[in-house]
């Protein structure tokens, strides 16, 4: 009798065991269900971040500028000059806004400063001139949610400051030097360029470059510039040479184009500036180049 007691005890220990055991399972069961139901990964986000560089450069307002970058390389070039979000930003004669689409945007998410310094529109200048920098306004003034507030300064023969002096971060000169040299205006660059920056400041340069065994035109007629000249030009204004990039190098160009450098795309021009359009100029050889072989330099304003 003692002995069918003691099993009874044992019995009845053992199902509280065991109806512990399923408990705590049971518990350990909802609760593995509960961690696995909020671990799920959260949604990863389309595109590059807001703000970043690459998001500005593949944005889809650039849709009918996008063909370029890969003869451009807007990406590589903006990050050899060491372009930041909180920079302020000179871009002198920025065109219909190539750069300004991918910098504006890019700079007003980072709390940045964008100026535009244009043609100088007063007394003299030419209509097209007039036209274009009127056209820019249009364009980056008045979407201030993406370009955010894009400041227009101006640049020619007698133009003043185009920023305050000594508060530029960064200072760009893409493509023009030779439209300056025409103008007879380029030191006046190199000198301007030099009074906006700051101490240790940045000034980057892309222009189409002439070999050095050419003779260098002083008003640069065909667009090319020697690597050389640019150097002294910015030397004379007391910049320092920091480094060269072959980020837009192009070893087809053989810079002896009938029309100059705007032979090449994209403007592609078939007769000389000014002159009705030739059907019958064959433009496949100059396709085949593609855009044209240019030097990509960074200087520095000495502390």
């Amino acid at each position: 009798m003692a002995n069918s007691r003691q099993e009874w005890r044992v019995s009845l220990s053992r199902r509280g065991w065991l109806s512990g055991v399923a408990a705590v399972s049971l518990t350990g069961l909802a609760a593995c269900g509960r961690k696995e139901k909020t671990a799920e990964p959260p949604p990863t986000p389309d595109g590059p971040p807001q703000g970043s560089l690459e998001w500005a450069v593949a944005g889809p307002w650039r849709a009918q500028d996008k063909a370029r970058d890969a003869a451009r390389h807007p990406m590589e070039t903006l990050r050899f000059f060491g372009l930041q979000p909180r920079m302020t930003v000179v871009e002198f004669w920025p065109g219909s806004g190539w750069w300004t689409e991918i910098l504006a945007p890019y700079l007003a998410e980072g709390s940045g400063r964008y100026i535009a310094a244009g043609f100088q529109t007063g007394p003299g200048a030419e209509p097209p001139q007039v036209a274009l920098m009127a056209a820019f306004q249009q364009r980056f003034t008045t979407d201030r949610r993406l370009y955010g507030e894009v400041e227009m300064a101006a640049f020619g023969p007698t133009s003043g400051p185009v920023i305050e002096a000594g508060t530029a971060d960064m200072v760009l000169f893409m493509r023009n030097i030779h439209a300056w040299m025409a103008a007879g205006i380029a030191e006046k660059a190199f000198a301007d360029a030099y009074a906006a920056l700051r101490p240790g400041g940045v000034l980057g340069i892309e222009q189409h470059r002439l070999g050095p065994e050419e003779d260098q035109d002083p008003a640069a007629a065909n667009g090319y510039v020697q690597e050389a000249f640019v150097k002294q030009l910015a030397a004379e204004a007391g910049f320092a040479f920091v480094a060269a990039s072959e980020i837009n190098a192009n070893e087809r160009d053989t810079k002896d184009h009938p029309f100059g450098v705007e032979t090449l795309p994209p403007m592609g021009l078939t007769a000389p500036r000014g002159s009705p359009p030739n059907p019958t100029f064959d433009r496949s050889k100059y396709e085949a180049i593609g855009e044209s072989d240019r030097m990509t330099l960074k200087f520095r304003k000495p502390e």
